[in-house]
């Protein structure tokens, strides 16, 4: 089978390449590597150099791809710009998306695996939440990504595409070859690894006095290879699971300082850290259930102790301190 990934140089969008390789499908990949990098794509992966703007281009790629699937993770994901630049994502998201589907319809490429988001969801109203949870996005990044599911859903009964929506809630932890490398780093774990790394790094936690545990944040950790197997099982089984969405997380929660705490355990080094004010939005706790995707998808996760996770993500760090820059 032939696919074709958007974002394949990102951070999970590499590992997902790495999967569907590592099963025997060919792969193309496209990727601008405004987020990606070139050296994340591993051989015999074919890479693409392009913006999904690019229609003549696009059309070349479908024209000579002969594309049996596609596993569309291209996307603007910085949280940052989502409130203060939501043009930014709603051209990158939704119109570029829009252009990426055409071509599809128009070259009869029939089936999509989707890289959603938790953060459809908002505030969570109850715990564990469910795929049926209500959906109120608080951040552009969210209503994109909304969005574009309901658009989805639509050229589903217009023209009928066969897509799965995967919501990841933490992506972390890393492959032998590939891992995570953002520039700017906004994700928990890395930034505490570099702490561990670096010593003049500092972590910042924004609240202490949340209903939890310890007063920190809870968040689910899933690991980005149980991620990329959730993918290759959507595709497998999209006859039986066609318009549906998936959360992908860990079903288990852990606090920001207890993540902290693991990172000290596992380096042996000291961390040092910070306390902030709450940020606007941030939910005390943000916790999957992952039944469906257990239960629909036939998903075994292998890599659930936050031990390997952690582990995995330092092993690559001090492998590549700099990234993927050297």
């Amino acid at each position: 089978m032939k696919v074709l990934v958007t974002g394949g140089g990102g951070y999970i969008g590499s590992i997902v390449v790495e999967e569907l390789l590592t099963n025997g499908y060919q792969v193309s990949v496209l990727d601008n590597l405004q987020q990606g990098h070139r050296s994340a794509v591993l051989p015999p992966a074919n890479f693409i150099k392009a913006e999904l703007a690019d229609k003549a281009t696009l059309e070349n790629i479908f024209y000579t791809g002969k594309f049996d699937a596609v596993m569309h993770l291209a996307a603007e994901t910085v949280i940052e710009f989502s409130i203060s630049d939501p043009k930014r994502y709603f051209n990158n998201n939704i119109v570029n998306g829009l252009t990426l589907l055409d071509m599809m319809i128009k070259y009869d490429v029939k089936k999509l695996v989707f890289s959603s988001s938790a953060a459809t969801y908002g505030e969570p109203r109850s715990i564990p939440i469910t795929e049926n949870h209500p959906k109120n996005p608080i951040n552009s990044y969210g209503e994109s990504k909304l969005m574009f599911e309901r658009i989805l859903d639509w050229y589903g009964r217009a023209y009928g595409l066969e897509h799965v929506s995967m919501r990841y809630f933490n992506a972390a932890g890393a492959s032998e070859k590939l891992g995570e490398d953002h520039k700017p780093e906004t994700h928990l774990i890395p930034n505490v690894l570099k702490a561990a790394l670096l010593p003049d790094q500092i972590v910042s936690i924004f609240g202490e006095d949340y209903p939890t545990i310890d007063g920190s944040c809870v968040r689910d950790y899933v690991h980005v290879r149980d991620i990329a197997q959730a993918h290759i099982l959507a595709l497998i089984n999209m006859k039986d699971v066609r318009g549906k969405a998936f959360n992908l997380g860990s079903g288990h929660g852990y606090t920001v300082k207890e993540i902290v705490s693991e990172v000290r355990r596992i380096t042996g080094k000291p961390i040092r850290v910070e306390t902030k004010p709450r940020r606007t939005g941030d939910p005390a706790i943000l916790l999957a259930s992952r039944e469906r995707a257990i239960k629909e998808l036939k998903w075994q996760p292998k890599y659930t102790d936050l031990d390997i996770i952690i582990e995995s993500a330092w092993e690559w760090m001090c492998k590549h301190p700099q990234g993927y820059d050297v």
